[in-house]
């Protein structure tokens, strides 16, 4: 028995939302490769912010002179050199695709969780990536959309974390990190602080994992947050099959799902015997026929598809055909619906050579108009 093919998980990434507070990247990629022991070195970093937060991190955190990013590396080797530079800030834009200062009415909401939703979809399809996810910075808004996107897309990898700074470090306009070397801050009344006493800690956040609850389609293109949370949410709605063969058409709970012709009739010809309480079937038990006259409700009895299938079941139901169009049907299904594609599929009954199959719905969950 050959060996399972093991993946190495070569890209570790950090994610980060900021707002007006750029050090929580510099808090957290202290705390994750040099405090404690978290012991995660990325090798590429991600910051996800306003216009105006991506202005205070180029200043703040990658300027030639006294970039706090630069400085942290050179004050900790251990953390190798990550890559982030200006290529790697994500500024979130609204409709029109013009950069948000800030994110403040329900319309700015939407365009940051599409935004944050569609990076964590792109970040999480690399199999050799282990992303971790900081939702210390930004808008509470922000945050939240960015923890529910990575309970929407995380892998096991994957970890989320928010990072504490122990007062009165935490939000003072100078502290970005412990330096090796202490230095002396002044606080706004007027009394100094050592930043050898600040403390740094990542706390990690358990979530559920949905990603396997996503149709492949959507995990592999552009993904807004509406329609993930709807993909999630159709997946624990109840079942609920539609087919109307005259028009083509197919709904999974409320999802449209296109099929070709032949996986349409397929289909249709599976939960008709559901519907007429045939029971389960074999390639063995099926009636070519039956199967044909469906078929041919779809294509019509002059196209060359149905004189095909005609020809090769001439002599009854082929298990070949039978076994190819219920893989197909499966694959197809849980493309377009995902983990929501599980009602749908075929359930099997008995042990082999005697294997039989059936639509898992139940009678009254299945409409079909032929």
């Amino acid at each position: 028995m050959g060996q399972a093919a093991v993946t190495i998980l070569s890209r570790r990434i950090l994610l980060a939302v900021t707002g007006l507070s750029p050090q929580v990247l510099t808090e957290t990629l202290y705390a994750l490769g040099v405090d404690g022991e978290a012991g995660f070195a990325p090798t590429e970093i991600h910051l996800l912010t306003t216009e105006s937060g991506a202005k205070l991190a180029r200043a703040a955190l990658l300027h030639p002179d006294g970039g706090q990013f630069h400085a942290l590396l050179a004050d900790y080797p251990q953390l190798g050199k990550p890559v982030f530079d200006d290529s790697q800030i994500h500024v979130i834009h609204d409709a029109a695709g013009k950069p948000l200062s800030d994110i403040r009415t329900p319309e700015e909401n939407a365009c940051a969780a599409n935004t944050i939703t569609a990076l964590m979809a792109e970040l999480t399809r690399d199999p050799t990536a282990t992303l971790h996810v900081s939702i210390a910075g930004g808008r509470k808004t922000m945050g939240f959309y960015l923890g529910y996107a990575f309970s929407l897309f995380a892998r096991p990898q994957d970890e989320l974390s928010h990072v504490l700074v122990s007062s009165p470090f935490e939000n003072h306009p100078e502290f970005f990190f412990p330096p090796a070397t202490p230095k002396r801050l002044a606080t706004r009344d007027g009394q100094h602080i050592d930043t050898a006493d600040a403390r740094i800690t990542l706390a990690r956040i358990p979530v559920v994992r949905l990603r396997h609850g996503q149709p492949q389609a959507l995990l592999n293109g552009h993904a807004s947050f509406n329609e993930t949370v709807a993909a999630i949410q159709e997946s624990l709605n109840p079942p609920y099959l539609e087919i109307d063969l005259r028009s083509r058409k197919v709904i999974c709970g409320s999802t449209h799902v296109k099929l070709a012709p032949a996986l349409l009739a397929w289909l249709a010809w599976w939960a008709k015997q559901t519907v007429d309480d045939h029971g389960p079937q074999s390639w063995r038990t099926a009636s070519s026929e039956e199967f044909l006259e469906v078929y041919r409700l779809i294509v019509t009895e002059d196209s060359t598809a149905y004189d095909n299938a005609k020809t090769r079941l001439k002599g009854g139901m082929e298990k070949e055909f039978f076994e190819q169009n219920n893989s197909k049907l499966a694959r197809e299904l849980q493309t377009q619906l995902g983990q929501a594609a599980e009602p749908y599929m075929l359930g099997t009954s008995g042990k082999r050579p005697h294997t039989k199959r059936l639509l898992k719905l139940e009678k009254s969950s299945i409409r079909l108009h032929l």
